[in-house]
């Protein structure tokens, strides 16, 4: 998809108070540490996180995308009545039916005509829900679209080291548990509106310019998740290792067939946002897509991995942190378990 009418508004992140160690976390798992004779240290080491973020026990999805939502409106001053769709791109949700989106649309008072819908693509869901909106916008159907997510990781984490510290647990459980010790809490919204009106909003503002999208949907089984026994809560399995190799082969696909459709040259790409896994991850993509590595913008070391908000905040905070200069050529990465990856380009 190209793009031709589109602009970034507005993109906000929120993070919770309270950080989780990698540390904090192997103390709870310690009596399985000596049992399975695995060293402490070994979850940083291994994956480059340090900290992890969570939201206050029983805290909802919708209550974190849905001031993510408001504070953007706030920000941007954009009136709530132009906004025609609102997509929650998520992996948690308030609960199976009716969409979490509903929620985040009733807290936003948005307009009756605006619809709202939950988007559910594991951690590439806010990205894909960029795409959406974009691609309304271009056909003129809308004048503006809100994406927004809530991933809360506390639930997965606390559920994790039930499983871990149980009877019978082993040296295979710990690993397929890897990836689900990693993830964090994070929220993100981002308004997408037709240039025409971005220029009433100030002077200048980043332009999506095209999304392209591959999927390699044969290694869907690497990683999955579901609430768990008796839904005490959800579980995760993952093949980190096939995951890395199979998601790093896609992107490696995605992204010469990003570069055409962008009509850039890799030479020509200034900055690199990712979606954030750990240092394995960000390692092999770099390498394999030949990408100088002070040209990205890392946050899992304090963040982890926080699904579908990861690609947005590492966004947002490269933003305030003056990573991002008028005029650069951005390219946002995403890779999804499924597996799905999607690439973006802006131009900021």
């Amino acid at each position: 998809m190209r793009f031709s009418r589109v602009s970034l508004l507005g993109l906000t992140h929120l993070l919770p108070d309270e950080a989780w160690t990698s540390a904090v976390i192997e103390e709870r798992l310690a009596a399985v540490y000596d049992r399975l004779g695995l060293n402490l240290g070994r979850l940083e080491w291994m994956s480059g996180v340090a900290e992890r973020r969570v939201w206050p026990p029983n805290t909802r999805p919708s209550t974190v995308a849905t001031r993510a939502g408001a504070d953007l409106l706030a920000e941007t001053d954009f009136p709530r009545e132009r906004v025609g769709m609102l997509v929650y791109g998520g992996v948690c949700r308030d609960f199976l039916e009716p969409a979490t989106a509903s929620v985040v649309h009733r807290d936003l008072e948005l307009p009756p005509n605006c619809e709202a819908f939950d988007l559910s693509n594991a951690c590439l869901g806010f990205l894909d829900a960029m795409s959406l909106v974009a691609a309304r916008i271009e056909a003129g159907q809308i004048d503006a679209g809100l994406v927004v997510t809530g991933e809360s990781a506390r639930p997965l984490l606390e559920q994790t080291m039930r499983h871990l510290t149980a009877p019978g647990s082993d040296r295979q459980a710990m690993k397929r548990a890897y990836a689900s010790l990693t993830t964090g809490s994070a929220a993100a919204a981002a308004l997408l509106v037709d240039s025409s009106l971005a220029t009433s909003f100030g002077a200048h503002h980043p332009r999506l310019i095209s999304a392209t999208h591959r999927s390699a949907t044969t290694h869907v089984d690497l990683c999955s998740g579901d609430l768990a026994d008796g839904s005490a809560g959800p579980l995760m399995e993952t093949d980190a290792e096939g995951l890395l190799l199979a998601g790093t082969d896609l992107a490696a696909e995605t992204w010469h067939a990003f570069l055409q459709e962008a009509a850039w040259q890799a030479d020509q790409v200034d900055r690199i946002l990712t979606h954030q896994v750990g240092s394995a991850h960000r390692r092999l993509l770099l390498e394999t897509l030949e990408f100088p590595d002070d040209r990205d913008y890392p946050t899992f070391p304090t963040l982890g991995n926080t699904g579908s908000a990861a690609l947005p905040t590492a966004l947002a905070l490269a933003q305030e942190g003056d990573f991002l200069r008028a005029g650069d050529r951005v390219a946002l990465l995403g890779i999804g378990s499924g597996i799905h990856c999607r690439m973006a380009a802006l131009e900021w």
